[in-house]
């Protein structure tokens, strides 16, 4: 039970009228400590009670049982509660230290599956800074489901299909060399995408031929096919590359290209509930009941499908072979109108999960405040990207610890996760600037300035040959260490509280905060010094590391013991 829930409940017992759950979303955390741990303000009891805010904490706190509590105090319309430093102090450090790894471990999934959409690159296109949020969040997700007691099942949905790869097949028959492809695929294959983009303009005959091609594609005609698959293939050997470097891995791979089977039945199913009306030639679905303006067009005048015709096709195929309590796409919100339409389709196919499809939406990555656009050759690539991390990463590794032994294992993980960290502490539907110079710092709030603390308490732990015993009696009161452990107390709730808005900045800022409050701690506190407290401020220390770990790995972040 948290903090807030054990206050909620005292509270109840003496408000009847109020239940524990109401009075949890009530609690506030004071900004200073001097104003207690938790407070309760009675603002909103004035108009049932018909007191003033004063006068109702004044009597509050006389019938509160104060028993479990350092001291419960009524400051005008708050009451403030102190807790018991040294006793809850030793239950935190107890679980922390018992449970291990498995701290903030909860079962609130029981095994059920969420489907997880990200990544999902283009085919043909090189692995850019644009698609490392989709891959990073998504991946974060997994795991912060995974630690509350769901499976999931990561889905890499290929952009493997679309009037792109006509475009693409047209500048390959145009100006492609074969040996040139075949020497430096992805970066040949992107000077044709982005030069056919830049000469439609004039030539508006490319347009209708790639329009032609692709649904030659469709059709399955032999040429467009093998150049299809060729491209396919030479790009997954890319991905799958970086996508090791990462350490990211899918349970499927099954792109766009895998519904072209599918669709037929999603168009039978509208077709049998007298869902399509016809427009302009097209196959639509209206869907002004649920105010959304613009019909989904499901089929076009010439036969070809689109997006939604496919993702309905993903929706229900995932349903069925998944049977999923969620299915969450982690895509730019840039697509929110895409995904509105799509539950809205769903539910006029009276499909009762249509609510447990989630477009996790995020914001753009940008570079010096310009959009990146892989059809105008503006990108950043990803693996360059990734090796001058680990290069920077290794440049201030040889500068702090020159006789590290793996320093280079540990410069991938520090250049690898300052990346990663830098893109998941921002809020997922705010965008940031891309700056390598900032993320690979070991100071700021940043990955290695959270990995170093965990490293340097590694390091107070082999100084003293300590190993925590998790049936020891630690205890600490001092205001510094209750800072600690007030948030390693709270760390479940972050997780939940994560999974619950999709949102992994919540862990990225807690583990900032944490080693944050633990530099302090080193600052001010003599923890070798050789008295009564030297055990628990150990065990302080190891129960700090144990949740600054955790907290990284639920990022995909690795928490090296030397830096």
């Amino acid at each position: 039970m948290s903090n807030k829930q054990f206050v909620a409940q005292e509270i109840a017992k003496v408000l009847p009228d109020l239940d524990a759950a109401s009075i949890v979303k009530l609690l506030e955390q004071p900004k200073h400590a001097d104003m207690g741990d938790l407070a309760f303000p009675t603002f909103t009891l004035a108009k049932t009670l018909r007191k003033a805010p004063q006068a109702i904490a004044s009597e509050l706190v006389d019938q509160l049982d104060k028993s479990a509590f350092e001291k419960v105090e009524a400051v005008g319309p708050y009451l403030n509660f102190f807790f018991d430093k040294a006793g809850t102090s030793g239950q935190v450090l107890k679980q922390v230290l018992s449970a291990g790894p498995s701290y903030g471990q909860q079962d609130l999934g029981q095994g059920k599956n969420i489907v997880i959409d990200m990544s999902s690159p283009n085919i043909a296109k090189p692995f850019s800074i644009g698609h490392l949020r989709s891959t990073v969040i998504g991946d974060s997700l997994s795991n912060i489901f995974q630690k509350i007691g769901y499976q999931t099942v990561k889905v890499n949905h290929l952009g493997d299909w679309g009037k792109q790869f006509g475009l693409l097949i047209v500048a390959y028959k145009l100006w492609g060399d074969k040996a040139a492809v075949e020497a430096n695929p992805i970066s040949e294959l992107l000077k044709l995408y982005v030069r056919i983009n830049e000469e439609v303009t004039d030539h508006p005959e490319y347009d209708e031929e790639a329009r032609a091609w692709f649904l030659k594609l469709e059709n399955g005609d032999e040429e467009a096919t093998a150049l299809w698959q060729w491209f396919r293939d030479e790009s997954l050997v890319e991905f799958n590359r970086i996508y090791k470097e990462l350490d990211v891995t899918f349970d499927s791979f099954n792109g766009e290209a895998f519904y072209n089977d599918k669709m037929d039945e999603i168009i039978d199913l509208l077709t049998e509930k007298d869902l399509l009306t016809e427009s302009k030639g097209a196959q639509v679905v209206n869907l002004e009941k649920y105010g959304i303006e613009h019909p989904a067009l499901i089929k076009k005048s010439d036969g070809a499908t689109l997006y939604i015709t496919r993702d309905l096709a993903a929706a229900l195929y995932r349903k069925r072979n998944y049977d999923f309590a969620k299915a969450v796409y982690v895509v730019g919100q840039e697509q929110s109108a895409h995904f509105k339409q799509l539950k809205a389709v769903l539910a006029e196919m009276d499909y009762d999960w249509h609510d447990d499809v989630v477009h996790v939406a995020m914001g753009l990555v940008t570079k010096n405040g310009q959009k990146l656009s892989t059809r105008k050759g503006n990108v950043i690539l990803l693996e360059p990207t990734i090796q001058e991390a680990i290069s920077r990463a290794l440049t201030q590794i040889e500068s702090k610890n020159p006789n590290l032994a793996n320093k280079e294992e540990v410069a991938h993980a520090v250049g690898v996760g300052a990346i990663k960290f830098y893109d998941l502490k921002s809020d997922r539907l705010n965008g940031y600037d891309f700056d390598l110079d900032t993320m690979v710092s070991f100071e700021g709030e940043t990955g290695p300035y959270v990995q170093y603390a965990h490293a340097r308490i590694q390091s107070i732990l082999r100084k003293a040959d300590f190993t925590p015993d998790a049936a020891g009696n630690y205890q600490l009161a001092d205001a510094d260490s209750w800072e600690i452990i007030k948030l390693l107390q709270d760390f479940p709730r972050h997780i939940q509280r994560a999974a619950e808005l999709y949102e992994p900045s919540i862990i990225a800022k807690f583990a900032i905060n944490l080693a944050q409050h633990f530099n302090r701690y080193y600052a001010h506190v003599r923890i070798l010094e050789d008295n009564a407290e030297r055990p628990s401020r150990l065990a302080l220390c190891a129960a700090t590391a144990t949740v600054l770990k955790e907290a990284l790995g639920l990022l995909g972040v690795e928490a090296p013991d030397e830096m």
